[in-house]
């Protein structure tokens, strides 16, 4: 059985800034230490719960932020980016079982993590089907093209109750919560057990796991935070203005909706 499973560090226990998720930055060493530590506890709980393999898409800024040398055996990762439109689920296919999310983070326009963004910085929402929607929504409707459910994820209170609303059977998986700039979090220990013990619930109840379904046809609106940045957006292939600051899209194909985004919010 193989599990898929992507990465990102905002959700990680304990974390609150910026510098914390940086490579270069003093604070970094630390909390990829423990983005690390949380990929081995989701590890340690497929394979309890029966996986012979879990593929890591490392889907945290330049890719390259878990310890390689901490993987076990069963494990393979997938480093960098392809520039493919699956971005953080690159790597995932029809032959996996289920697809795991640690270390996930609230949407951008969202207060309930200091960090919460949806791919970068640069926009200030990003809507699809008129609803705000979070990298999750775009990752787990991803996994859904290729029959792939969502079982499982960890990170702050927003992104849980998020991914529940999306797929009501998920397990999560609350690591922290925001206050401003400020962030109250469990302890990295306590995340690690309560992510080994999700995810193996998660695995062990995968008769039970459905994909999410948004049906058709889609639209998808970027909001930027700079005029400049919808500007230069707006110029790719069906893309139009959508207000001062925001560009549309539209298509009866998810994929094309992920090509769109990988190209708009470049």
């Amino acid at each position: 059985m193989k599990i898929f499973l992507s990465a990102d560090i905002e959700g990680t226990a304990g974390i609150a800034h910026w510098d914390e998720t940086e490579r270069g930055k003093a604070d970094y060493c630390e909390f990829r230490e423990l983005m690390t530590a949380e990929v081995l506890a989701a590890c340690e709980g497929a394979r309890a719960a029966g996986a012979t393999e879990v593929l890591i898409k490392d889907a945290h800024d330049s890719g390259r932020n878990i310890i390689v040398d901490r993987l076990p055996a069963y494990a393979r990762i997938m480093r960098g980016w392809s520039g493919h439109p699956d971005t953080m689920m690159f790597g995932i296919g029809p032959d996996f079982a289920a697809a795991i999310y640690t270390g996930y983070h609230a949407k951008a326009g969202s207060e309930a993590n200091p960090l919460a963004h949806t791919t970068t910085t640069r926009v200030s929402r990003v809507l699809l089907n008129g609803e705000v929607a979070s990298e999750f929504t775009f990752n787990a409707l991803c996994a859904a093209r290729y029959g792939v459910p969502s079982a499982f994820l960890s990170g702050d209170t927003e992104i849980c109750a998020d991914a529940r609303a999306l797929v009501p059977n998920i397990v999560t998986v609350a690591t922290l919560e925001g206050f401003g700039r400020a962030a109250l979090s469990i302890s990295p220990a306590q995340a690690r057990e309560a992510i080994f013990e999700g995810v193996k619930k998660a695995i062990d109840g995968l008769v039970d796991r459905t994909v999410p379904v948004v049906p058709g046809p889609y639209e998808v609106t970027v909001e930027f935070v700079n005029a400049t940045d919808a500007y230069r957006a707006s110029w790719y292939p069906g893309a139009r203005a959508s207000g001062p600051r925001a560009v549309s899209f539209a298509s009866d194909d998810f994929f094309e909706i992920q090509r769109a985004l990988r190209f708009l919010l470049a």
